[in-house]
């Protein structure tokens, strides 16, 4: 059964806050010259594959593809631990969004091992990220938003 329900005209105010909580980690990721988009959209992508919702894994590799993702990253990304694509950073970064993901709690070494690459802000913003898409996989998946509907706003 495809369940199909306006979500963004039901519910304006409460999208208009999930939608200034993206304006707020775009503008933070970019301001980061350790995070940058391009990591934001990996970050996207790889909850919403753990998420399975296929409308945001649609709508993510289209970003990170406008953003100059390769291919060969996009469809390495559910094995990132075995591809040898990823930087130290972005493995950090993967691993602390799937650590959240799976409930896994965070242990000191591991934020310790954040702080050595981030700043305390910036691993707040990235979990932040990892939180958004996480609820915006809910709502899709309950929804159901047309999969490969989506044009990239890059």
């Amino acid at each position: 059964m495809t369940i199909q329900i306006d979500y963004f005209n039901l519910a304006t105010d409460a999208m208009g806050i999930l939608m200034n909580q993206e304006k707020y980690l775009k503008e933070r990721f970019i301001a980061s010259d350790k995070l940058g988009l391009g990591l934001l959209e990996l970050i996207k992508l790889r909850v919403s594959q753990i998420n399975r919702c296929a409308y945001c894994i649609d709508m993510h590799s289209k970003d990170a593809t406008a953003l100059g993702e390769t291919p060969q990253r996009i469809y390495a990304l559910s094995a990132w631990k075995d591809a040898p694509f990823f930087s130290g950073r972005e493995r950090l970064a993967l691993a602390w969004a799937e650590a959240l993901m799976l409930n896994q709690e965070i242990d000191d070494p591991q934020l310790e091992e954040m702080q050595a690459v981030w700043s305390d802000a910036e691993i707040v913003n990235l979990t932040l990220a990892i939180n958004a898409i996480n609820s915006w996989n809910r709502v899709a998946r309950t929804f159901k938003p047309e999969v490969g509907s989506y044009q990239t706003q890059y």
